[in-house]
């Protein structure tokens, strides 16, 4: 068990990733917080039921113990770190020390900059699986959601599924991508559970028509509503309808319109907060393509409190039909980080295709 105690530092404060001191530093004054321990939490409680049988392997502290032990787990500790100043190079060191001992898996908290550094110490010699804790997780090695990290870690060590594939790891470059430039790269592949239900795919990119994004567009800004507050989410899907608006797009950000006037762009978590707290807000977002997540990657300044305050009744999503029919079992996803809220998101609900044109998805937890 490894976890990278900085990552998704920068989601909520919408720095679009971790990487680096220099934004973690500007994440941190910014009021910036990392998931990764509360997320790890929730996988390794699905780990109890086989505990007796588990010898677990960590790293000090924040690196994983602390959580191994919340979870009631007892771990063999390995190594040693500076405690508050993590590096990449603590994690490759990790991913060796753990290696060297002839694991049969490496569970690791993180995002896409995570993935690569343990690829670059074990490549595939060893089975691996992420818990999903960064801003971007494009790579095919994450689970869809902790939850389904820790049910497919009992199911590949109890041999109920214990083969195991061959996936991409992915990274944006994360400088382009904070100036709305989506460079994506392919570093290499790494085994992972064959859980095709509880592992996520690599993101895809949108090939969607033209012609489609117009009609789309034009159905959500003829039914905006007077003095309502829009909250546009991120995406090519999405950038559409600020182009009908005549706006400025953060592409990569979340923007926020009403009466056809921007209001934010690339608003923060608590910048979000404070615009919608006392007034009424509809989110618009779109799925990732390949994977089908509308919350929880890429877009956490969409917090749970957020989506609390707006409710399920004031979400609405927009993809072309190419694109629904791309995502595994034509299910949207949920992984906000609280689960009560994942489920009360979930049921079946109405998507904009199209311009006067919508079908019912699925969305699951």
């Amino acid at each position: 068990m490894i976890i990278n105690p900085v990552a998704g530092l920068g989601g909520r404060v919408g720095l679009k990733g971790s990487d680096g001191a220099e934004i973690q530093h500007q994440a941190l004054e910014l009021g910036g917080r990392s998931e990764s321990f509360e997320r790890t939490l929730q996988a390794l409680r699905k780990l109890s039921q086989i505990s007796d049988s588990l010898e677990l392997f960590t790293y000090p502290g924040e690196m994983g113990e602390a959580a191994v032990r919340e979870a009631g787990l007892n771990p063999v500790v390995l190594g040693a770190i500076q405690t508050g100043y993590t590096t990449p190079e603590d994690t490759v060191r990790a991913a060796e020390d753990m290696a060297a001992r002839q694991v049969d898996l490496i569970l690791f908290a993180g995002g896409d900059g995570t993935a690569r550094n343990i690829y670059s110490a074990i490549g595939q010699s060893i089975p691996v699986l992420g818990i999903p804790a960064g801003v971007k997780m494009h790579s095919g090695v994450y689970a869809v959601n902790p939850e389904a990290a820790g049910q497919a870690i009992v199911q590949f060590l109890t041999n109920t599924l214990s083969e195991t594939r061959e996936t991409e790891v992915m990274d944006l470059d994360e400088e382009a991508y904070r100036q709305g430039r989506v460079s994506a790269r392919l570093y290499g592949y790494m085994q992972v559970p064959a859980n095709r239900k509880c592992i996520q795919n690599v993101k895809v990119r949108s090939q969607s028509e033209s012609a489609t994004l117009m009609g789309i567009s034009q159905d959500v800004v003829n039914n905006m509503e007077p003095n309502r507050i829009y909250i546009i989410g991120p995406g090519t899907t999405t950038r559409s309808i600020m182009e009908r608006l005549g706006l400025d797009n953060t592409l990569i950000g979340v923007d926020v319109v009403r009466n056809g006037e921007l209001v934010a762009s690339d608003a923060s978590e608590r910048r979000l907060w404070e615009l919608i707290k006392d007034q009424p807000a509809t989110v618009i977002v779109t799925a990732i393509g390949g994977q089908g997540h509308i919350f929880g990657r890429g877009n956490q300044q969409l917090s749970p409190r957020i989506l609390k305050q707006l409710g399920r009744e004031n979400i609405q999503i927009v993809a072309t039909k190419d694109k629904l029919l791309a995502i595994p079992g034509k299910t949207l996803l949920v992984d906000t980080g609280d689960s009560q809220l994942n489920q009360s998101l979930s049921g079946f609900t109405k998507v904009v295709t199209g311009f006067m044109e919508s079908t019912m998805c699925r969305v699951s937890a």
